[in-house]
């Protein structure tokens, strides 16, 4: 009878890893800490009310879900195409859809004006052609959302096609049924989960986006100003306004987090 795999060892960690270790976990939650400590409470309810900061919440909400599903409607397709079929170019393709995931936010928002701008290389013609302008607009910052959070989706289903039994697929063709109709009916059901952490994560990546919305679509009270921009901007006017904002994000964070518990840790 084969033993059993040995398991961690559960006495005290060793001081040179232990140290670090917590100087790690400091690091991280200090700022945080802070945060809470800092915060205006007894003004909260004041500064959480105020139209301003209501308007950037709905914009944000409104953006990063609209971006989500455009994420959802390409990503979905894309990581299939990547999982599942062979094709020359492959690598180069997975690393050109994971680049905006390295690149720097504001670099992804200058390239978006490059091809999406007035004067840009696809810009140009959507403003001659159909007179439609995408910079500086409610649109474009779901453009500028959905580029940053898109490899999020597409990292997270391409995951779960590849863990997910092909073979499933495969005798669903034999069937009869098309290729699409073995991923609508069989494979999709199969990677469900996948799918929905992954348009999790792709939403809270949008809500939180900063650099490239700013700099493709700008800071407009009301049509470009989500709440990572209200904070930057009540920062610079108005500290507490800026704490309160973010307190907010933070909750979204931790409740996207505590919603994909389950997916990312296991049991001890």
């Amino acid at each position: 009878m084969t033993p059993p795999p040995p398991r961690p060892g559960r006495g005290g960690a060793p001081l040179p890893l232990l140290l670090p270790a917590l100087a790690g976990l400091v690091f991280l939650v200090l700022p945080l800490v802070a945060l809470l400590v800092r915060a205006p409470w007894r003004s909260m309810p004041d500064l959480l009310t105020s139209a301003e900061v209501w308007q950037a919440l709905r914009l944000s909400l409104v953006c990063a879900t609209a971006a989500t599903a455009v994420s959802l409607v390409l990503g979905v397709p894309l990581a299939w195409l990547l999982a599942r079929v062979e094709f020359r170019g492959r690598g180069l393709v997975r690393a050109l859809v994971t680049l905006p995931l390295v690149l720097p936010p504001v670099v992804g928002g200058v390239a978006l004006l490059m091809a999406l701008g007035r004067n840009g290389v696809v810009g140009r013609w959507l403003d001659s052609w159909f007179g439609l302008t995408l910079p500086f607009t409610t649109t474009g910052v779901v453009i500028a959302e959905a580029f940053v959070a898109m490899p999020f989706l597409v990292i997270s289903v391409e995951g779960t096609l590849r863990a997910a039994d092909p073979r499933y697929e495969e005798a669903a063709t034999t069937l009869g049924a098309s290729r699409f109709t073995a991923f609508r009916r069989v494979t999709l059901p199969l990677i469900a989960p996948g799918v929905a952490a992954g348009a999790v994560l792709a939403w809270a990546r949008a809500l939180g986006e900063f650099g490239a919305t700013i700099t493709f679509a700008g800071n407009f009270p009301g049509r470009t100003q989500t709440m990572p921009l209200a904070v930057y901007l009540a920062l610079q006017n108005d500290p507490e306004a800026a704490i309160a904002l973010s307190l907010v994000l933070l909750a979204v964070s931790i409740a996207v987090l505590a919603g994909l518990r389950d997916r990312w840790m296991t049991a001890s």
